[in-house]
C-alpha cells in the first residue's frame, strides 16, 4: 500500500510539475533571471503551492497516516553546519545554471532529450560520490 501510494503521490506531482511549466528550463531560467527579463509567473506556482500546503497540512496532521504508524515529520535540527552551506550553494548554482532541479529533472526523462538522461545521470553520480565520501 505505501508503494501505491507513493507511486501515485509522485504522478500526481508530475502533472502538476507539467502543467505549471516547471519541466522547462527556460521557463525557471527566466523567473531567476532578475536584471533582464525577469517571468514572475513562476512566483505564482510557488505561491499556489505555499497556499494549499497552509491550508491542508494541518488538516492532515489531524488524520491518521495511510502507510505508516506516524507522520515523518523531520527533527527540530537548527544546526547551520558548513555542508549545509555548501550543499544549498551547489543546488542553487546547478538549478540556476541549468534551470532544473532533482523532481523536474527525472520527469524529464519521459521527454527522452539527452540533456535529462545527462542531468539524472549526473545527479546520480553527485548522490554515488556524496555517500563514498561522506557516509
Amino acid at each position: 500500500m505505501k508503494n501505491v501510494v507513493g507511486f501515485v503521490g509522485g504522478i500526481i506531482f508530475s502533472i502538476g510539475l507539467i502543467i505549471s511549466g516547471m519541466i522547462n528550463p527556460n521557463f525557471v531560467i527566466g523567473f531567476l533571471d532578475l536584471f533582464r527579463d525577469w517571468d514572475y509567473a513562476l512566483a505564482f506556482v510557488m505561491g499556489g503551492a505555499v497556499i494549499v500546503n497552509i491550508i491542508a497540512f494541518p488538516l492532515i496532521m489531524k488524520r491518521e497516516p495511510v502507510c505508516h504508524d506516524s507522520h515523518a515529520l523531520p527533527s527540530s535540527n537548527t544546526n547551520i553546519t558548513a555542508s549545509l552551506i555548501i550543499g544549498s550553494a551547489l543546488f542553487g548554482l546547478g538549478w540556476g545554471l541549468v534551470g532544473i532541479c532533482p523532481g523536474p529533472g527525472i520527469v524529464n526523462l519521459v521527454t527522452l532529450k539527452s540533456e535529462a538522461f545527462l542531468f539524472v545521470g549526473a545527479m546520480i553520480v553527485g548522490m554515488a560520490v556524496y555517500k563514498k565520501v561522506f557516509e
